[in-house]
């Protein structure tokens, strides 16, 4: 299947009055969901429109890592137009939902990070750790290579950030 101009111009229209990408798929014909997805993000569109909403407001603008902010756990309902399917019908209705604020993760600024040993794959025995450092692909990718407790594949340090207690991943996952 090719992109012709025309397309790609139903494509537009379509993603922009906020069709799924399923349903775009099936007005197109001969393209599959993940077609459509891939063309949209080839094409860098805006988020789709949503109800309640304006296609600008539906990405969420990327934060600098530089500036991390305090959690926020602030909630709100708000009424939002769903469109669910029964039977063959696509029917809208209007449900009540709690908003929450996003909650970002703010690490402890006491962390002492080790220095790695930077070994390669072949030189790992049982006692090193086998936490990766960069791009497979990259001549300078390594593993830690610290020291690492009995029956860990990791040092405490990547043990703290590998394994998280079941109480914190509640919380954090809510």
């Amino acid at each position: 299947m090719n992109w012709t101009d025309e397309r790609v111009e139903k494509l537009k229209k379509l993603w922009s009055e906020g069709l799924s990408a399923s349903q775009i798929a099936a007005q197109l014909g001969g393209v599959s969901r993940n077609a459509v997805i891939g063309k949209v993000h080839r094409l860098n569109l805006p988020g789709r429109a949503k109800a309640g909403g304006t296609a600008t407001a539906a990405r969420t603008p990327k934060r600098s890592a530089s500036a991390p902010r305090a959690p926020a756990y602030t909630s709100r309902v708000a009424t939002r137009t769903v469109t669910r399917q029964q039977g063959a019908t696509m029917l809208k209705e209007e449900i009540e939902v709690d908003a929450v604020n996003e909650i970002t993760y703010r690490p402890a600024s006491n962390v002492v990070v080790p220095i790695s040993r930077r070994l390669g794959l072949t030189e790992l025995t049982e006692r090193t750790c086998k936490w990766p450092v960069g791009d497979p692909l990259k001549d300078d990718f390594h593993f830690c290579g610290n020291d690492s407790p009995d029956s860990s594949p990791y040092c405490t340090y990547h043990q703290r950030m590998a394994y998280q207690p079941v109480n914190e991943r509640r919380r954090n996952n809510g």
